[in-house]
């Protein structure tokens, strides 16, 4: 195999990974997908964008929708819009210590998040996950 063969050879099969790395799994939800996907950093609505090309081509609105509700790129829609449902948050608890001095620990987002819930074809409706970040 010439260097060349070998070069042509390497970058397919780095294309064939990286085409899986960022495939939409199925039947996950927009927040899921995009989530995950943050693990590759954030620029602009990338994710989100790729998701509605290859799942939801018809929600043309997608962006527009979110940047309404706090979401002008694919972490604010974590930062402002949604959040993880409370019952998959690592729970807060109250330590005292020997003085009996207590500290209140705030609940906190799971360090890892469960499988998702699912959305139906076509949709960018979050899975059960996910719930609106109240507003004030």
């Amino acid at each position: 195999m010439t260097t060349e063969n070998l070069i042509t050879s390497t970058e397919g099969e780095l294309r064939e990974l990286a085409a899986e790395l960022i495939a939409v799994r199925e039947g996950e939800c927009l927040l899921c997908y995009v989530y995950r996907m943050l693990e590759f950093g954030c620029t602009g609505f990338r994710w989100a964008g790729h998701y509605r090309d290859t799942r939801a081509p018809r929600a043309t609105g997608l962006e527009r929708r979110l940047g309404r509700i706090g979401g002008f790129c694919d972490c604010e829609i974590f930062m402002n819009a949604y959040q993880p449902t409370l019952r998959v948050w690592t729970p807060g608890s109250t330590i005292v210590d020997e003085r009996g001095f207590e500290e209140v620990i705030e609940p906190e987002w799971p360090e890892q998040m469960p499988l998702c819930l699912g959305s139906g074809p076509g949709s960018t409706k979050p899975c059960l996950l996910w719930v609106r970040v109240p507003r004030w």
